[in-house]
């Protein structure tokens, strides 16, 4: 296809799929598009593990490496001992919420994931020293500005560094800090997403980067799970999509079978823009897990990554004990997941999603051209 995205990358179709699963990741770089891993929960050790998976199955195609560096968070520039405790009152919340499921709160471990260590400077160095000793075609940082170690290191390896943003301002300030793709990412995406919907973020910002004289292409994100989607958001301006949600029930995805289920069924409605789950805005499933801390009386929620330390480790032990069949788990079980999720009828593999998505591409784009007259 003629867009700049698939000349940057070196792919045939410009839809990229984020990822936690790196089945998925192979998968849809594969079928033409590309993988994204991500990579923010996980530990260096662990990260190179999974790429030299991915290396030796993804046959030579190109693939990409997702973190979370965010400019501001609780604790930032402080050693791990430094940080803040976590309240009593977050964790009698937590307490209390599970045992009104019939889950023993004191079964709940601590926290494994690595997410606050890898936001720090230093972890991210770690873990993009381990990205960059991998042929990766893309680094991208989720949240905030590149920090300027990636940006050197995606210069120095000529690989092409992409940033999510959710607002016009963000988008330039990311131009200006010389990013090479924006992820321009609508309040219906799952995950972390801003407030503004995606059909007027993505056009607002096609106009503002052409306003500056910028020609740095953008990814559409946000609720988009069908080519006819895609097609709609690069008739506004984009020059490919960005995705997350319409992998989690793909055949590949490791999303939590009970989640997966909740997905397939789940409507538009069914999702919830909420602090709850990491401190910063994020879409998730809709359960008595995300009512309850929506809910009047609830604690406020803590501010990255602190939030993370509370809701993490139950929610864990919440996807294990679903998975075994009991009730009160299952009624809580949640993930993230975009307002797309009411589009996600059908569990395909990944392979298929991409195809599906082509030809839906192809048939819009027909119907497009069929409101022209001779």
């Amino acid at each position: 296809m003629l867009s700049p995205i698939c000349a940057m990358l070196g792919i045939e179709f410009p839809l990229l799929a984020f990822s936690h699963c790196r089945d998925v990741v192979v998968a849809v770089s594969k079928a033409g598009g590309m993988g994204v891993f991500g990579a923010a929960g996980i530990p260096p050790e662990r990260l190179e593990e999974e790429l030299a998976w991915i290396d030796q199955h993804i046959g030579g195609k190109p693939y990409g490496v997702d973190l979370i560096v965010p400019n501001s968070f609780a604790g930032k520039g402080e050693e791990k001992a430094a940080r803040p405790a976590i309240p009593d009152e977050h964790k009698a919340f937590v307490a209390d919420l599970l045992e009104k499921h019939g889950v023993d709160a004191g079964s709940v471990g601590g926290v494994s994931s690595s997410l606050g260590d890898n936001m720090s400077d230093a972890g991210a160095a770690a873990l993009l020293e381990v990205a960059f000793r991998h042929p990766i075609g893309l680094i991208a940082n989720a949240l905030g500005v590149p920090p300027p170690l990636m940006l050197e290191l995606g210069k120095r390896n000529d690989v092409p560094v992409a940033a999510l943003v959710g607002t016009r301002d963000h988008a330039l300030a990311q131009v200006r800090a010389g990013v090479d793709i924006l992820v321009v990412a609508g309040g219906e995406a799952g995950g972390h997403c801003g407030e503004v919907a995606t059909m007027v973020l993505v056009p607002e910002v096609a106009a503002a980067v052409e306003a500056v004289g910028a020609t740095t292409p953008i990814l559409a994100a946000g609720g988009i799970v069908t080519g006819r989607q895609m097609a709609a958001a690069m008739a506004m301006g984009a020059h490919g999509a960005w995705t997350g949600s319409v992998w989690l029930t793909t055949a590949e995805a490791e999303t939590n079978p009970v989640v997966k289920e909740k997905m397939l069924a789940a409507s538009s409605r069914d999702t919830v823009r909420s602090k709850s789950r990491t401190g910063k805005p994020s879409r998730q499933l809709r359960s008595p897990w995300t009512d309850a801390w929506e809910a009047e009386g609830a604690p406020k929620p803590l501010p990255m990554p602190l939030q993370s330390l509370v809701s993490e480790p139950a929610l864990r032990q919440v996807d294990k004990l679903s998975e075994g069949g009991h009730e009160g788990a299952k009624h809580l079980a949640t993930y993230w997941v975009g307002q797309g999720v009411g589009l996600m009828n059908e569990a395909m593999g990944a392979g298929q999603v991409v195809q599906a998505f082509k030809e839906d591409w192809v048939a819009a784009c027909e119907r497009l051209n069929g409101f022209i007259g001779d």
